[in-house]
């Protein structure tokens, strides 16, 4: 079993700064991407940003040079630094892994999604 953990949402003015962790756990071979997702209401859920296990990074256009996303490989975590804030920002922000898992056949990628966290932007 693989759990995503995810904490760091809340309220904030615009403007403002706030940091989302997502710590995976469980019987995790190698994690090849993690990423955040968000939705807002009546609208599709959208890659906010993604980073490989090389490092490499992508970000929603809507973002770019407002959010930094990290990670801490020793820990299976997965950071997202949200500065300059706008109310446009205020979504369920969902943490999503692609993991290598051993099933004694062989390995296996899979998919994982986190329970998600509100962020809510607004004076």
């Amino acid at each position: 079993q693989v759990q995503l953990v995810e904490s760091g949402g809340g309220l904030v003015q615009p403007g403002g700064s706030l940091r989302l962790s997502c710590a995976a756990s469980g019987s995790i071979f190698s994690i090849n991407a993690m990423g955040w997702y968000r939705q807002a209401p009546g609208k599709e859920r959208e890659l906010v940003a993604a980073i490989t296990s090389g490092g490499s990074t992508n970000y929603v256009d809507s973002v770019k040079g407002r959010f930094t996303i990290s990670r801490a490989n020793a820990k299976n975590t997965v950071y997202l630094q949200m500065n300059s804030l706008k109310p446009e920002d205020t979504a369920v922000y969902y943490c999503n892994a692609d993991v290598q898992r051993y099933y004694g056949s062989g390995y296996r990628q899979e998919t994982y999604w986190g329970q998600g966290t509100q962020v809510t932007v607004s004076s």
